[in-house]
């Protein structure tokens, strides 16, 4: 019976997603604007007391070889979807993260490497926003499966209240890209996850203002993240940004 009923909601929660040209062209310069401020070199960046590089307009996470972390690796599914679209990726980007450490990558930043690097992501905004609406799609069902019993319905209630909106479509696409779908045990402080998962969870409404309040319910979310994470990682320093972009959801 269980395995029945999540059929049935993994069924009904099929929405179907057809996003124009137009609309994926919209929502990827916006995804670029929320994590590269817009610009060319944000395209190829690497945080200070991060093990990995962050790519693309979604900040792809791209490990070197023999590091691994506890966020998902998102930057070579990239790599093979552009290739799919018949992207001609440079030599070079096809396995683990050519540059070991921050110090290596930002020695090389102006290198012929790099400057390939951010021109195939320049031209591939459109491919990359693609990209990440069919990583949207698929988290429903990932999450039916994870979510307890009696927390399914919800979930799978207010996913396609959200992506029954722009604004709403906007912030799934957005926000599991930028948190992961809440699924993965190592994406965990305390116990406790952050992603797509548990902002739905978080919510009741029904009807519009969807988009209001997952932005609210992302805000709550990420605050317990920052104050179960482990004090050396200083997560306070990007609680304010972070607030900031969920909120923006509802304006």
């Amino acid at each position: 019976m269980k395995i029945l009923t999540l059929l049935f909601l993994v069924m009904t929660a099929a929405c179907g997603f057809t996003l124009s040209d137009r609309e994926l062209d919209s929502i990827g310069r916006r995804v670029w604007q929320n994590e590269c401020a817009g610009t060319r070199d944000g395209l190829t960046s690497w945080n200070a007391g991060e093990n990995f590089a962050s790519l693309g307009i979604g900040h792809f996470i791209w490990y070197p070889e023999g590091v691994r972390g506890p966020f998902e690796e998102s930057f070579p599914k990239l790599v093979r979807f552009l290739a799919t679209q018949g992207v001609t990726v440079p030599a070079g980007l096809d396995g683990a993260c050519p540059w070991a450490t921050r110090a290596e990558f930002q020695a090389a930043f102006q290198g012929a490497k790099m400057k390939a690097l951010r021109a195939m992501l320049a031209d591939t905004v459109h491919l990359q926003a693609r990209f990440l609406a069919q990583r949207m799609e698929d988290a429903l069902p990932q999450m039916l499966r994870a979510a307890p019993a009696t927390e399914q319905a919800n979930v799978r209630a207010q996913f396609q209240r959200l992506a029954a909106t722009g604004a709403g479509t906007f912030a799934l696409i957005d926000y599991v890209n930028f948190k992961g779908e809440g699924t993965k045990a190592s994406e965990r402080y305390a116990g406790q996850g952050w992603g797509l998962l548990q902002v739905l969870a978080g919510m009741r409404g029904t009807g519009a203002g969807g988009a209001r309040e997952f932005g609210e319910s992302a805000a709550a979310v990420l605050t317990r993240r920052v104050r179960n994470a482990p004090p050396e990682r200083h997560e306070e320093r990007w609680l304010a940004g972070w607030k900031s972009r969920v909120r923006a959801y509802g304006e």
